[in-house]
């Protein structure tokens, strides 16, 4: 590892301790815990489902979509953590994670998070589109806040996410 790219990753880790509350008892800290569990993606298929199930053509289209972008989003996501194989960040909050996924990077939450909120923008209605999107960073935010993810990993989560947004409104709209 260059001298460059270790000194990257030392200011990465600075910064996303600087960040962290998960520690720290209080209200900001079980917002951020209910932010970050918000876009785990059992929660948004086991909702999506119901919204095709009892939903008009409408938002059967819709649920259908977002259920497709999550699970693209999430395969590619894989992909990536285990080519990259970064550990996440040290902490006790997030066991659930840290069991089942010990890779953090990209932050999956983030590009799920960044992906619902756009192509909820492209598909509408508008004010769905404009909820994720003050939704979206809130989430982004919170992984780091909660110490499961470096700033680094939620940023390329968040980019991979916009892109895979696209993606998505493209191939299955």
């Amino acid at each position: 590892m260059t001298i460059r790219l270790q000194k990257l990753l030392e200011l990465d880790a600075l910064y996303s301790r600087r960040l962290s509350i998960a520690e720290r008892p209080g209200l900001l800290r079980s917002l951020a815990a209910i932010l970050a569990h918000s876009g785990d993606s059992w929660f948004w298929l086991a909702g999506l489902a119901v919204l095709w199930w009892l939903g008009s053509d409408y938002w059967k289209t819709r649920a259908a979509v977002l259920a497709a972008g999550i699970a693209l989003t999430a395969a590619l996501v894989l992909l990536v953590k285990f080519t990259v194989r970064r550990r996440r960040p040290e902490g006790e909050w997030g066991a659930i994670y840290r069991a089942t996924d010990p890779h953090s990077f990209p932050s999956g939450h983030a590009a799920r998070a960044a992906m619902l909120a756009f192509v909820a923008l492209g598909l509408g209605p508008v004010w769905l589109g404009v909820l994720l999107l003050v939704w979206a960073p809130l989430v982004i935010l919170a992984r780091v806040a909660m110490g499961v993810h470096y700033l680094s990993d939620v940023l390329a989560g968040a980019a991979f996410g916009v892109v895979m947004g696209l993606v998505t409104l493209k191939f299955f709209t």
